[in-house]
């Protein structure tokens, strides 16, 4: 991971706390999570649309499974495969 992609990253999960959010967790992941359960769907249909002209399709979706993938921990803290 860049250092810049690091430092985003950072300020959207600071972002999301600050909204009330899981310390740990991206806005994205959160905007996911809120569609999926029929919370609000708008934020996560903007925020895909924005990317998506940054070509990041499915931006959200990808966020929540990157998260529960623990893809953004560093690698000695990823769950081990068996």
């Amino acid at each position: 991971m860049t250092y810049g992609k690091a430092v985003l990253i950072a300020l959207d999960q600071l972002l999301n706390a600050l909204g009330g959010g899981w310390p740990d967790e991206t806005l994205s992941s959160r905007f996911w999570r809120w569609h999926v359960a029929g919370v609000r769907s708008w934020p996560c249909r903007w925020l895909d649309q924005v990317a998506a002209w940054m070509g990041d399709k499915d931006h959200c979706r990808k966020s929540y499974e990157s998260e529960r993938q623990g893809r953004q921990l560093p690698p000695e803290l990823r769950a081990q495969k068996p």
